[in-house]
């Protein structure tokens, strides 16, 4: 999906004076890769120049040695740095999240002025945003927080951006984030999310999705595998038509290109002398924790966060080898019938994650305040982001058609997607469990669709055990009100009040 995605091709035009000397209308603390790559290509954009700043001062000077035609503006102290700004000074912080962000934002507030901004466009907690935004709003400067997805490459060519913040800030903000943001369909992939932490909060839970669509895509390559005995070059090519259709997505994409990819010293395929274990940089737990404390499942985010630690215990795997199971083999009759299932689970799993992580956003928003437009978010992870996917032009149709539809899976769109994959979902995931191969996030996306699907859940139960043990009432289909049943002895229900 690379022809979304604007390269950086204009040279950086030189900022008028606003007579103290100021030559930058931006600047950047923090040139480590993603710092670097995002000071060169807010630098290639007609109208932009940079003031740079890193405390290590060598990494300021190999930048300014690598890109000349950058025409960065150094500063090599935070007075400098200021002093470089035009008003109302705006920096972006690109390091890294926690006491580093909070001494960054503490020096940065000490030489700024009310009216300038601060950003921070890390990856951070958003209840540290908010907690940030809360005490720099006390002195008058505004911070935004910013979530950047795309990598080092969309950092340099266009990511995608989730900015919050104030709405003084984005006058000045949009326009510069504008112009470095990914393009898709012609239309820059950021926007002003919401204040203070919504911005941080809609990209975690981004990362929430990303981290199921990966543990989908991976379920996938291995009950390929196990069922057709095919080795992953081969795989990559069916990754790469399934690329061609409605899977298109940048994680299919490169899905296939890992595939593909033979390791230099062994001649083996790359991915079969990768070990198997994979960890979590908070992000994924995060959207799992928040989504719990909101009320709103996302166990397909949850099975990807769990499928991550599992492998990370390699320990408990080897004693636990020989417990009694199936084999993991997986025979199939018709291969191609069989690949053509497992394109349509993980489509309809896919659908799953998303509309999940479109619920907690939703959550999230009435929980803090924020006015978010989940259309406005489909269109903007269209391009520049890890998840950038072609249906994602679906969910936006879908909020455009419904701002408040309570459920995505029953847009018209989805539906029918549905109606096409369920019996391919359910074959494929029965067939795992048959053959004991984990597909814990293609089953969690199964189990939570029956769920929305059930007319009467077995929670009655679980309600009745809690009032038993712990007395937590329970409320009744045919009468108003909190009941409690005295399970002892007299059997008689009584309300929560005490009355008969």
């Amino acid at each position: 999906m690379s022809e979304n995605v604007v390269p950086a091709q204009q040279p950086a035009q030189t900022a008028p004076d606003t007579g103290t000397g100021a030559a930058a209308n931006i600047g950047v603390v923090g040139l480590a890769v993603m710092g670097s790559n995002l000071a060169r290509n807010l630098a290639s954009r007609e109208g932009n120049t940079v003031a740079v700043y890193n405390r290590s001062h060598e990494r300021t000077d190999q930048l300014l040695a690598a890109h000349p035609e950058a025409g960065f503006v150094a500063a090599y102290d935070y007075a400098g740095f200021a002093a470089a700004l035009q008003k109302p000074r705006t920096a972006i912080i690109m390091v890294q999240a926690g006491r580093a962000t909070d001494a960054v934002i503490d020096a940065l507030a000490a030489v700024f002025e009310p009216g300038d901004i601060i950003v921070d466009g890390g990856n951070a907690l958003f209840t540290d945003t908010i907690r940030r935004e809360r005490a720099i709003r006390a002195t008058g400067i505004n911070f935004v927080g910013a979530g950047i997805s795309g990598g080092e490459e969309g950092a340099l060519t266009g990511p995608s951006i989730m900015p919050g913040g104030s709405d003084e800030s984005w006058v000045t903000l949009g326009p510069i984030l504008r112009s470095i943001a990914a393009v898709a369909e012609g239309e820059p992939c950021v926007t002003h999310v919401g204040h203070d932490g919504a911005g941080h909060f809609v990209k975690m839970i981004h990362n929430g999705i990303e981290y199921a669509d990966m543990q989908l895509i991976a379920e996938a390559y291995d009950l390929i595998r196990h069922g057709t005995g095919a080795g992953p070059a081969q795989i990559a090519e069916i990754f790469a038509e399934w690329n061609r259709g409605e899977l298109e997505s940048y994680l299919i994409e490169i899905t296939a290109e890992v595939l593909r990819q033979v390791d230099a010293r062994t001649g083996a395929p790359l991915v079969d002398v990768i070990l198997d274990e994979a960890g979590s940089k908070g992000t994924g737990v995060w959207t799992v924790q928040n989504a719990l404390g909101l009320g709103v499942p996302v166990s397909g985010i949850a099975e990807a966060v769990f499928a991550r630690s599992l492998s990370s215990h390699p320990e408990q795997r080897q004693v636990a080898g020989d417990l009694p199971g199936p084999a993991q083999t997986l025979t199939v009759p018709d291969e191609a019938a069989f690949i053509e299932d497992v394109r349509l689970a993980l489509y309809a799993s896919k659908i799953v994650a998303y509309s999940q992580g479109f619920d907690a956003i939703r959550a999230g928003a009435m929980e803090y305040g924020w006015r978010i437009d989940l259309g406005a978010i489909a269109k903007i992870w269209r391009g520049g982001c890890i998840i950038r996917a072609q249906f994602l032009n679906r969910i936006s149709d879908a909020y455009a058609a419904e701002p408040d539809m309570p459920v995505l899976l029953t847009a018209p769109y989805f539906v029918e997607a549905f109606t096409r994959a369920q019996s391919a979902w359910r074959r494929v995931v029965a067939a795992a469990a048959g053959s004991g191969i984990p597909a814990p996030a293609f089953s969690s996306s199964l189990s939570y669709y029956d769920g929305l699907r059930a007319e009467r859940l077995p929670a009655a139960l679980v309600q009745g055990q809690r009032d038993f043990f712990g007395a937590h009432t329970y409320r009744r289909r045919d009468m108003a009100g909190a009941f409690h049943t005295l399970w002892s002895g007299d059997r008689s229900e009584i309300e929560a009040d005490g009355t008969h």
